[in-house]
């Protein structure tokens, strides 16, 4: 008989979260899986449409730094697990506003932590597992690659919150024994990303016809991970992985930003029926970004040897399956692009020029 459990998924609404999910509610029918999410700008209830109505599948709208509501959550859901996901994401956000990342990614963090502690008296059969970020380790340099001893260095607001996050979480399975397991992972992409990351925010402004904003030379390099293959790591992770590990989850798929840009650029004129080259001319080069890192690359090894997982999907194929999904989902696009973010985004690109 398959065993019954209750998890908890925080930020189960944002971009990774809702595959997460997805994954979860239809992959172990006798789970019974919460998604908990404050519903902030990047958390979207339609990108769950499919499973809302599922029976093992509920929706919790809650702040992870409200102490008292995560009690009450605990109390009365009785979690087996925890997979957090919740967190604020954006570097440009954090370098405006740092003091938001503390409180959510920090203390949001705790505040998880303690519930767990306090309610998790027979640790046995339970797991907290945070999930967390390659920008965590720095910059890389031409060569070499993350592994899971290269020592925290980070750079912006962001990725600080995120490291000190980390810390907390292994640091309660130090001192308290919490049964804990951490990822870091590198840039993710797929369908239904907040259109203020890099490819859905080029998709968007491609279809509009402009400007494709490019900080720097456009020579920062990233490692692309397929959002569906992240979602089946954390499900290994969390079922498989060892209590007090770290892994970590790459897409063995490096690309220079103006390469990848340059690469969506041709697949977009294709699925527009655009001549050849004409979305390239969008191309502008606006000034860098405060303590940009110029190189991560994930070397996922041992989630490899342990687990036997390796990304499914490269990015030649995602790339194209991306611009697909958001061509053919315009009216979400629109709806998540309207209002202060658009407004934002728009000021800020064209005091750069």
């Amino acid at each position: 008989m398959a065993l019954k459990k209750t998890i908890l998924i925080t930020g189960g609404a944002g971009f990774i979260g809702s595959h997460l999910v997805r994954l979860m509610v239809n992959k172990y029918p006798h789970y019974h899986i919460i998604n908990l999410d404050k519903l902030t700008y990047a958390g979207n209830l339609e990108n769950l449409k499919d499973v809302e109505d599922k029976s093992n599948y509920t929706f919790v709208k809650g702040d992870i730094t409200q102490a008292e509501q995560m009690q009450q959550l605990f109390e009365q859901y009785g979690f087996d697990g925890v997979i957090h996901l919740a967190a604020e994401s954006h570097v440009d956000r954090s370098i405006a506003n740092p003091m938001s990342f503390i409180e959510t990614n920090i203390v949001g963090t705790v505040v998880l932590l303690n519930a767990a502690r306090h309610h998790w008296k027979d640790a046995e059969g339970k797991r907290f597992y945070h999930i967390s970020t390659d920008e965590v380790y720095g910059s890389l340099g031409d060569t070499g690659y993350f592994t899971e001893e290269t020592p925290y260095d980070p750079r912006s607001p962001y990725s600080a919150s995120k490291a000190s996050s980390d810390h907390l979480v292994r640091a309660y399975y130090h001192t308290y024994g919490l049964p804990v397991v951490v990822s870091n992972c590198s840039n993710n992409y797929g369908p239904y990303q907040f259109p203020e990351k890099l490819l859905p925010l080029m998709i968007n402004n491609i279809r509009h016809n402009k400007p494709l904003p490019v900080y720097g030379d456009g020579q920062y390099t990233r490692d692309w991970l397929w959002v569906g293959d992240h979602a089946a790591a954390i499900d290994l992770i969390y079922h498989q992985g060892r209590t007090g590990e770290t892994y970590n989850i790459g897409g063995n798929n490096e690309w220079k930003n103006i390469d990848l840009i340059h690469q969506l650029c041709d697949i977009m004129d294709e699925l527009l029926g655009r001549p050849a080259g004409a979305s390239r001319q969008l191309i502008t080069f606006v000034k860098d970004r405060p303590g940009h890192d110029r190189r991560y690359a994930i070397d996922a090894s041992k989630l490899k040897h342990e687990l036997n997982w390796e990304p499914a999907v490269q990015a030649a194929d995602g790339l194209r399956r991306t611009a697909q999904w958001y061509l053919e989902n315009t009216a979400w696009l629109e709806r998540v692009t309207s209002g202060a973010y658009q407004q934002y985004y728009e000021e800020m690109y064209a005091s750069e020029q």
